[in-house]
Order: structure tokens, then sequence, then C-alpha cells
């Protein structure tokens, strides 16, 4: 696959909720982070950490990512979009702009950036920008 396909799958096997098959996807060195505001942000490692992200995320929202575009640029791919869903608690909607940079090494992701409008989903969750 390209790297633009493992991103593609990936993306898929999270809709699917298709734990295995992320597994498969993500390296086991796999290092994510997003804005530590966010109460599913900060730095996470290896497939145990990738569950501790993915645990507090859907723990906090209901969410599905939309795609705008997915290209490869300077060796990562990069997804743009939107992430439209519910705050779990509250039941508030959210449609919140986001860039996902991932890094792709022998067909599995190595590295995962996740940004979104922080100040805007602070403000659908209650919570201070």
């Amino acid at each position: 696959m390209t790297d633009i396909e493992v991103v593609e799958a990936i993306y898929a096997a999270m809709g699917d909720r298709d734990i295995a098959r992320l597994i498969e996807l993500i390296d086991e060195k796999v290092v994510i982070t997003q804005d530590p505001r966010l109460p599913w942000g900060g730095r996470f490692e290896g497939h145990e950490g990738f569950a501790q992200f993915a645990a507090a995320l859907t723990g906090t929202i209901t969410s599905a990512v939309t795609h705008d575009e997915l290209f490869a640029a300077d060796g990562d791919v990069v997804q743009v979009g939107h992430t439209r869903g519910t705050v779990n608690e509250s039941g508030k909607t959210f449609d919140i702009a986001e860039v996902h940079r991932w890094t792709i090494q022998d067909g599995k992701a190595v590295r995962a950036h996740f940004s979104i409008d922080t100040p805007g989903m602070l403000a659908v969750l209650g919570l201070e920008a």
C-alpha cells in the first residue's frame, strides 16, 4: 500500500472500530500528539498509548472525521477535514475544523499529530480556552 492508502485504511478501521486492523496499521512504537489542553490531548506512545488516547477521546466525545483533502507532503500524509459529533456528557453538537499529519514507515503509522480548532472544541466542551 502507498502511504496514503495506509492512512485511508486507518480511518476506515477507526470508523469500523476494528481494533485488530488498527493494531496492524499502527507501529508498536507509534507516537501520537494533540494539544494537551484537550481532555484527550497530550503525548501517547505505543499501542498502550494509542489505547489510552482512544479511550479518553471516545469517553468525552462521539465523533467522525470527514476528509476534505488527503495528500502527501514533506514525507508525511496530511488529512484536512472536520470532526463532527456530540459531547457525551452534554449532548452538544460540534463541527470542528481539523488537520491530521501522519508519518508512515514500512506500511505502518509511526507518528500522528492531530490539530483541531482547540478553542472551538474547548468552548463546546464548556472548558476554558
